[in-house]
């Protein structure tokens, strides 16, 4: 009977712990359903905010991405608008040109229209002195003709001068008005700071009535010092002075100390002014030799060319960005040394090429390519070694830089150009454009000299006369102001000037 007991509490224990054991299962799994549940539910809120905030943020991308277009936008359509505003100007640049050339073919039309009636009325006016010197003198047809013609073609001459002239008048009348229109309007717009003491050398003279003189009857006396000297002689009204501007300083000193000559003398006169024109450009050339024998005894160097020597000197009167060169060379040698002597090396090589090394500036406006080469091709022609040619060569990298001498002066070059105040910007580019000026002038043939003047605004060519006629000086202008439009570019407008003159010499013993 206890076995039966026994046996039932066992079964009522296995059931009741079924039972708990499905209870508990079914807890559990509730109980991980409903973390499930909000699981879900937080996944869902998190993709929800997640979703929110990629569109919050596409949407800030898009007013981004539309901003910027429509500021692209913006740009773009400002820069047509100036497009369209310098293509309108050059049009109505152009239609003035037109109007002006339709102006003159209209007068050409005019002229040649009373030439017509004029022929048309000597014809007339000559059958019918035919007929009366034929009735009154007995003269044949023939004799009356030439008679008729040799009366009337004085008087038709002298009107058809007389319409050309004032056609020619209202002509010029007219360009002047547009030349200075064109000219105000390019100097507003290219308005920009000059050195004035590297461009301008101003005179003192002792009074104001001098003035007179140096212009002279007519102009005659200015106009030789200016067409000799290659200068710019402005007489203002500014007392006591007068000032000498020219882009080339050499050129420019040599007119400095003609004038103060001139003014000293008290001469002054066409023979004159030639006469102190040859003694000043003597002086200037005494000078170059005695500052470039300077700078050698300056740097110790005493075996140079003399002809090395020479060109060195014309570098007192040469500039760069505003920088006297041969002071610049005389720095760059001596920077140079200095490094030279800090590394263990030999310090007079190093000065030497420091020295030399801008050589070539004093000769670029007359042999084409970097002056780099160009000084040191000079200097291998005058027997420099080629370790002092080739520093020359490579200063500005115009050949790769092989040794330490090549980087001492390429090191002393870009310190003596950097420090402060040592250079200004605005003065070589204006140099090149007149030296370009002057290289198109002189290639053309039969010209002799050649002098920009007027800042650039305007070219005088001296022609040889036995070489270019008055027909063909007319030629060479329209030659030589075509291919400056052509090759170059520069503000405003160019007045290109021939000139022709012929003198006869002789000398009373």
């Amino acid at each position: 009977m206890e076995f039966i007991w026994l046996i039932v509490g066992a079964i009522a224990g296995v059931v009741i712990c079924f039972v708990l054991t499905q209870y508990l299962s079914n807890s559990s799994l509730k109980k991980k359903r409903e973390e499930a549940d909000q699981i879900v539910a937080n996944a869902r809120r998190d993709a929800e905010t997640l979703r929110r905030e990629a569109e919050i943020e596409g949407k800030d991308e898009v007013l981004k991405f539309k901003q910027e277009a429509e500021a692209e936008n913006k740009e773009r359509q400002r820069e047509i608008r100036a497009a369209e505003n310098r293509i309108n100007q050059r049009e109505e640049s152009l239609d003035r040109r037109v109007e002006s050339l339709d102006a003159r073919e209209h007068q050409l039309s005019s002229m040649q229209g009373q030439l017509d009636r004029r022929d048309r009325d000597l014809k007339a006016a000559q059958a019918e002195v035919n007929v009366r010197l034929e009735r009154v003198a007995g003269m044949t047809p023939e004799e009356a003709k030439r008679e008729l013609l040799d009366t009337l073609r004085d008087e038709v001459t002298h009107e058809s001068a007389s319409i050309i002239r004032d056609a020619e008048q209202r002509t010029k009348l007219e360009a002047d008005r547009k030349a200075r229109q064109i000219l105000s309007l390019a100097i507003q717009r290219v308005a920009a700071d000059h050195s004035a003491e590297t461009t301008v050398k101003t005179i003192h003279i002792p009074s104001d009535e001098l003035k007179g003189r140096i212009i002279g009857r007519e102009g005659r006396n200015i106009r030789s010092f200016e067409q000799l000297t290659g200068v710019n002689l402005l007489i203002d009204d500014t007392p006591e002075c007068v000032t000498i501007s020219c882009f080339d300083p050499v050129r420019r000193e040599i007119g400095r100390v003609t004038m103060e000559n001139l003014i000293a003398d008290g001469r002054i006169h066409p023979a004159r002014i030639e006469e102190m024109f040859s003694k000043a450009e003597r002086q200037v050339n005494q000078q170059v030799q005695e500052a470039g024998e300077r700078a050698t005894f300056d740097c110790g160097i005493h075996d140079l060319h003399p002809e090395l020597v020479r060109t060195l000197g014309r570098l007192r009167y040469r500039t760069s960005f505003g920088q006297n060169v041969l002071n610049h060379s005389l720095e760059v040698a001596y920077l140079c040394g200095v490094m030279a002597a800090e590394l263990g090396l030999d310090p007079v090589p190093a000065k030497r090429a420091g020295l030399l090394h801008d050589l070539g500036k004093a000769i670029d406006h007359e042999v084409e390519g970097p002056h780099a080469v160009i000084g040191a091709d000079l200097a291998r022609r005058f027997g420099e070694r080629p370790e002092i040619v080739h520093a020359i060569e490579a200063h500005h990298a115009d050949v790769e830089p092989n040794s330490v001498l090549d980087v001492l002066v390429q090191a002393a070059d870009a310190v003596s150009a950097a420090r402060p105040g040592a250079r200004k910007e605005s003065l070589e580019s204006y140099i090149k454009r007149l030296e370009k000026f002057e290289e198109i002038c002189n290639a053309h043939k039969g010209v002799e000299r050649t002098y920009a003047m007027q800042a650039g605004r305007e070219i005088r060519v001296m022609v040889v006369p036995e070489q270019v006629n008055e027909a063909e000086a007319v030629v060479l202008a329209h030659d030589i102001a075509k291919q400056i439009e052509d090759e170059m570019q520069y503000p405003g407008q160019v007045k290109v000037v021939v000139i022709r003159e012929s003198r006869a010499i002789d000398y009373a013993k």
